[in-house]
């Protein structure tokens, strides 16, 4: 499968946490106006729940992704 650009730059949230190096996760994206699941993969493990921002894409239905805080629904101070 092609390279997927339009889930680059999306947001998710992880439903299987992610291992690092040991294997991926599994990520449910917003994207195209649904959701989507992909396999993701990420440099550090992330833990099941985690807000993620999809990086790249490896094709295949899998991503990139890292940890993510929306700065705007950061708490004011």
């Amino acid at each position: 499968m092609a390279r997927d650009d339009a889930v680059i730059g999306c947001t998710g949230e992880l439903l299987i946490a992610t291992r690092g190096s040991a294997g991926p996760g599994e990520v449910l994206v917003r994207v195209r106006g649904g959701s989507e699941a992909f396999l993701a993969w990420s440099e550090d493990p992330l833990p099941r729940g985690s807000t993620v921002l999809v990086v790249d894409s490896r094709g295949t239905r899998q991503v990139d992704v890292i940890e993510w805080a929306d700065p705007l629904e950061a708490p004011a101070g």
